[in-house]
């Protein structure tokens, strides 16, 4: 018999139940102060939105976008934190490209619970990068995900990654200036 090793589900199982009045885990996030992003997987704050890395990640890099506001309704956010929010995928997908070269990407909203919402109460887009391949029995048959890297060192990279992206935009914004 072969032995799966999942040490990072251990502070899940020990961690205290939660109870139904519990608070919103995006808001939770966005309380604490910024020097508690790494331990909370706050990759980047921008004005009405952030990214986060998924605790409980479908594979490496799975992200998270959300916005300030707490809600349940897309409908009900103005059209600047809709417009950061896409510039906020469309930004982890360019970092989770040059950090992991993924092949894909599975991008989307799970509005209600019956629409498959973790978190009804306050709208995130996931962004997954993929891999052909990346998908095999261990989900279908054990329900178990194999995911090959721990989250903090996850987060490093991805912050690293955007970071990179910032510089770099910087960079050739001020090559554009000059000419």
């Amino acid at each position: 018999m072969k032995r799966l090793w999942t040490p990072w589900r251990m502070t899940y199982l020990k961690a205290p139940k939660k109870s139904k009045e519990r608070g919103c885990i995006f808001c939770d996030k966005l309380r604490a102060s910024p020097s508690k992003d790494r331990d909370n997987l706050v990759v980047v704050r921008g004005k009405r939105a952030f990214v986060a890395l998924n605790l409980y990640p479908y594979t490496n890099g799975h992200l998270m976008v959300a916005p300030y506001q707490h809600t349940g309704e897309l409908e009900s956010l103005d059209g600047k934190t809709l417009e950061e929010m896409m510039l906020l995928v469309g930004a982890s997908i360019r970092a989770l490209r040059a950090l992991s070269d993924p092949q894909g990407f599975n991008v989307g909203i799970n509005l209600g619970k019956v629409a498959g919402a973790g978190v009804a109460d306050h709208v995130h887009i996931h962004v997954v990068p993929r891999w052909g391949g990346d998908t095999n029995f261990m989900p279908v048959l054990a329900e178990v995900r194999m995911i090959p890297e721990l989250l903090p060192q996850t987060y490093d990279k991805v912050l690293e990654a955007f970071q990179a992206l910032k510089k770099s935009r910087r960079t050739s914004g001020k090559r554009r200036s000059k000419k």
